[in-house]
């Protein structure tokens, strides 16, 4: 399970709704975890209307003041302060998760540079290419307070790849840890949301396709049941079910109509911004679920 957590914030009210998150998970697995801020070379003068923390003395006042308010004396919270001035700011949360040892990073999906496409993009990126750490991505609430945070109901999004079933084996030890409802889902595409380069052979033959497809349903229903036994195996009984259509829309569907209090995806981290999002759901499912998302790097 979780050993140690890195939590990068900016001074801001928004950033701060990953704290209940970090606060939860250190509550329920035993993480110790560091709160961390990084002088930039060129900050703004303000995050999201609120003045930004550009002296050390201020910077770590101010993460002393969130570990109080946030974490129980009980849990070990580390205050650091990174004084030489970065330019990117997502290699170097990505350099001080595999300096300090972290298995996990939670930070809130926000950005001046475009909410999913900065934080859940270029840190994502950086941090799963590392390969040192999951990353669980919050959610800030819409109307700017700190939402709370709990894990009682765990979805496993599958896709039948082997390599990304590390997600399934840290959720199956998160569901353990949390007392936690765990659900396993996998998507099969329909005929008008097949990717692109199998929907020409669907336009020439549908019916051969549909037939396809059908067969495709059955199989992944076998995969997970195989799955559900795996999750026996390590004390945790689990449902699953196959949903059929764009995956994206449908692990998003899934999600809200649960309030999955954690989507949990498998994902490759290879080099270059392209490579990484290529043939992946979890950009997408980034960009329309209000459910916290924890990308966990695959095998392979």
């Amino acid at each position: 399970m979780f050993k140690h957590m890195l939590v990068p914030l900016d001074g801001s009210t928004l950033a701060e709704a990953a704290l209940p998150a970090a606060a939860y998970l250190a509550r329920q697995t035993g993480a110790s975890t560091t709160l961390i801020h990084l002088i930039e070379q060129h900050p703004p003068d303000a995050v999201h209307g609120e003045r930004h923390l550009t002296t050390t003395d201020d910077a770590l006042g101010y993460l002393n003041d969130v570990s109080t308010r946030f974490f129980s004396p009980d849990y070990p919270v580390e205050s650091h302060v990174h004084t030489n001035r970065v330019s990117d700011v997502p290699v170097s949360i990505a350099d001080h998760a595999q300096e300090l040892g972290s298995d996990l990073i939670v930070m809130c999906v926000h950005g001046r540079s475009g909410i999913h496409r900065w934080l859940a993009g270029s840190i994502a990126q950086q941090v799963i290419k590392h390969g040192v750490a999951s990353i669980l991505l919050i959610q800030p609430a819409s109307s700017g307070e700190v939402p709370p945070f709990t894990c009682e109901r765990l979805r496993v999004a599958l896709g039948g790849n082997p390599e990304h079933e590390k997600g399934l084996e840290l959720a199956i030890e998160l569901a353990a840890a949390c007392s936690a409802d765990l659900h396993l889902l996998t998507v099969v595409p329909t005929l008008g949301t097949l990717p692109e380069e199998r929907a020409e052979t669907g336009k020439l033959l549908p019916g051969a396709m549909s037939a396809l497809l059908e067969m495709s349903e059955e199989d992944a229903q076998r995969y997970l049941d195989e799955q559900e036994e795996r999750a026996a195996a390590g004390g945790v009984a689990a449902t699953s079910a196959v949903g059929r259509g764009d995956p994206s829309d449908v692990i998003v569907q899934v999600g809200a109509s649960v309030q999955a209090d954690i989507i949990v995806l498998g994902t490759h981290g290879r080099a270059g911004m392209d490579a990484f999002w290529s043939g992946s759901v979890a950009p997408k499912v980034a960009g329309k679920s209000r459910s916290p998302l924890l990308l966990v790097k695959a095998n392979g």
